[in-house]
Order: C-alpha cells, then sequence, then structure tokens
C-alpha cells in the first residue's frame, strides 16, 4: 500500500512542478523583477489561536500554478500566518537550473541570499516559515545537496526540514549527524506505514531526527492505530514532534478516503484542543487532500479548514 500510495504521491508532485514551472516563467515574462516586492497586503494574517499555530504545507495549493510571489498571495488570502514550505518553487526563484544534470552542482554552490529574501518577503506579509520540505534529502542525494537543504532552511527562517522516513536506518542516521552539524532537525513523514514504534530508530540516532506526524495517515492505517493511540503518542513523542499534517481521512476499515474536514474519523478537535491544553509549541499544518469541490478552490478549501480549526479551538 506504501508503494500505491508513493507512486500516486510522486504523480501528484510530478504535475504539481510541472503547472510551477509554466506559471513561473509566464510571470516572470509578464512582469517585472520588482514584482517580487510589490504586494501591499492590507491586514496580516493571524492564525495562531490560545498558542496553537494552525499552518498549512504549500502543497496544499498544488491545483494552483504559481512562483514564490503568487503562492504568498494564496497563503495570505487563506489567512494563514506560518507554513511548511515547499521546495519547488523556492528552488526556481533562486535560479535552479532546468537540465538535471547541474543540479546537484548547483545546490552544492548556491548563495543563500534568495532564500534570505524570500524570508523576508514572507515576514513583511506576516508569514513565518516553520519547516522546508526540498527535493534534496534521498538516499541518492549527496552530502552537499543535504547540506544545502539544512542551510536553505535556515536562511528561510525554519527551524526543520521534512522528508520521508526513510526504509533504510542508514539514511536516517545519515541525515541526524548532518543536521546535529547544522542544528536543523529532520521532520521525518510516514503514510500509513506509521505506527507507535514507525520512528523510534530514527529518533534514537540523533537528537536532531525528529517526526513531521502525518495524523490523517495514521488514522487511514487502521489496525492498532486508532483514535485514542494517536492522541497517546503525541502525548509521549510530544519533545520529538517537529510539526503535524492535519487531514482529515477514514480509517482503513472504513476506506481510508480523505474527506472534507469533520467528515473523517481523524480526531481533528481533540489534536487541536490537546495542544492547547499541554501547551505544546508543534504546528498543526493543514494539508488539503480531499477532492476539491466544484466552483472552489485551493484557498477556499484551506480558508474552510482553518475555520474548521478556529472553531474546534474555541476562537
Amino acid at each position: 500500500m506504501h508503494n500505491n500510495f508513493e507512486s500516486g504521491y510522486n504523480r501528484s508532485r510530478r504535475s504539481f512542478l510541472q503547472k510551477s514551472s509554466v506559471a513561473a516563467l509566464g510571470m516572470l515574462l509578464a512582469r517585472p523583477a520588482s514584482w517580487a516586492q510589490s504586494f501591499n497586503f492590507l491586514k496580516n494574517p493571524d492564525s495562531k489561536f490560545f498558542g496553537v499555530q494552525i499552518g498549512v504545507i504549500t502543497y496544499s495549493y498544488r491545483s494552483m500554478p504559481h512562483d514564490v510571489n503568487q503562492l504568498l498571495k494564496y497563503i495570505v488570502d487563506s489567512g494563514i500566518s506560518a507554513i511548511e514550505l515547499m521546495g519547488d518553487s523556492v528552488e526556481q526563484y533562486a535560479g535552479k537550473p532546468a537540465d538535471k544534470d547541474k543540479v546537484a552542482a548547483w545546490r552544492a554552490t548556491v548563495p543563500m541570499d534568495k532564500f534570505e529574501e524570500i524570508k523576508k518577503m514572507y515576514k513583511k506579509a506576516g508569514v513565518s516559515i516553520y519547516a522546508f520540505k526540498p527535493d534534496a534529502l534521498g538516499t541518492k542525494n549527496s552530502d552537499a545537496e543535504i547540506e544545502y537543504a539544512l542551510r536553505a532552511a535556515k536562511a528561510l527562517g525554519a527551524n526543520a526540514v521534512t522528508v520521508e522516513l526513510p526504509r533504510d536506518p542508514a539514511q536516517s542516521e545519515r541525515l541526524g549527524k548532518l543536521a546535529a552539524k547544522h542544528k536543523i532537525y529532520i521532520g521525518y513523514h510516514a503514510h500509513t506505514q506509521a505506527t507507535d514504534t514507525a520512528w523510534d530508530t530514527a529518533l534514537s540516532q540523533s537528537p536532531y531526527n525528529s517526526m513531521n506526524l502525518d495524523c490523517g495517515h495514521y488514522i487511514a492505517a487502521g489496525g492498532n492505530n486508532t483514535k485514542e493511540s494517536l492522541l497517546e503518542l503525541i502525548k509521549s513523542r510530544h519533545d520529538r514532534i517537529t510539526s503535524l499534517h492535519i487531514k482529515d481521512r477514514k480509517t482503513k476499515e472504513n476506506g481510508g478516503d480523505n474527506l472534507p474536514w469533520g467528515e473523517g474519523d481523524t480526531p481533528i478537535k481533540e489534536i487541536l484542543n490537546l495542544l492547547k491544553e499541554k501547551k505544546y509549541k508543534i504546528p498543526a499544518s493543514i494539508e488539503l487532500e480531499y477532492k476539491i469541490p466544484e466552483g472552489s478552490d485551493a484557498v477556499k478549501e484551506v480558508k474552510k479548514c482553518l475555520d474548521f480549526a478556529k472553531h474546534a479551538l474555541g476562537a
């Protein structure tokens, strides 16, 4: 099931990258370079309620072609003030070459000024970046590429990068050592292979190895993964969780579907109120994966998820 999901995820990601590339080229041709600094928002967003930071992973906007500038507008229009930032549009802004054979060398030498520009641009609009997810942390990536990802995260103002939980413990050990060198956390994300012990090896290897816990995928795995065990996992590992992904999925026994918030089996209200009650400083990232209704778009749906979270917290 993991392999099937990964295949679908990679297809979605390729589509996301292709759409983003087309959009970025069009915007660069249609507007002056200074357009990157031209947004003047009337009001900065604020999606922190009772100390609980509701954010969004920018993968949620994959259906809407964008570069880093238009992405920022989507985020602000959604009412979101903190994000997990996907790497594609960021690297395009920083000048990543189109030739794949040149990407590794570019990553090893690129200066951090463009990443710092993005941090300032987003901060001015009231949006902070708590995690960065570039496609540069895999087993086939060089140490130089991995260190680039960690340096870029720091330049963006993030305290963590996120990546899929490796099957090979040698890879999480490798990442953990490099993360300790740069003092940036590696947040490991799991799909339906998630269990209460899935992260144990990685967490034991380095204090900079951490969890990017996807609550929806955990519930969809079914079996011993229940609402109660999920809440207990957050309690027991709260000091090793750098961020959560929030989506509403049915359990495996109920079909495992992604649904609009409030229609699935993920205990979203209970999760958010646990963060509130215990004062856990763990960002809760909206990840929009259910089918967008006809006549709507990703911005409107992310805003609906935010409104659900706000209401669940009593704000």
